[in-house]
């Protein structure tokens, strides 16, 4: 049997070793928001919040229970745009500021799409073969 990591222990301690990578991810959580690829972008915080705070943690500083913040987040979540704002602001505050160069960057950004490619649902179109 090959060595195996779940998924979201590799996120934890690739946050905890590399504070930059959850700049990153949070990054790329608003860029797919902004997008219109929400179901993604509510897997990548919900991640990126066990990876930091954890629910008990944000629940305490959103002022909402627990287990919402766990339905908001999950694929098929509804967040409020309220909730949403105060989950992105509580996550960020979390997320020490670091400075990059342009080719540091690309290195975390790159690395941030290969780590969700694998964790991000396909969507495939039908193609009019007319």
């Amino acid at each position: 049997m090959g060595l195996t990591r779940d998924f979201k222990e590799t996120v934890v301690a690739r946050v905890e070793r590399d504070p930059a990578f959850a700049k990153e991810l949070l990054d790329e959580a608003t860029t797919l928001l902004i997008s219109g690829e929400a179901e993604t972008a509510r897997v990548i915080l919900r991640d990126l919040v066990n990876a930091t705070l954890g629910f008990e943690r944000l629940a305490k500083m959103t002022d909402v229970p627990s287990k919402s913040l766990h339905r908001m987040l999950s694929p098929k979540g509804n967040p409020s745009m309220d909730n949403l704002a105060a989950i992105l602001s509580a996550v960020s505050t979390k997320i020490p500021r670091t400075t990059r160069s342009p080719r540091q960057r690309k290195v975390a950004q790159a690395s941030v799409r290969d780590a969700m490619a694998e964790q991000r649902p396909r969507k495939f179109s039908r193609v009019n073969m007319a």
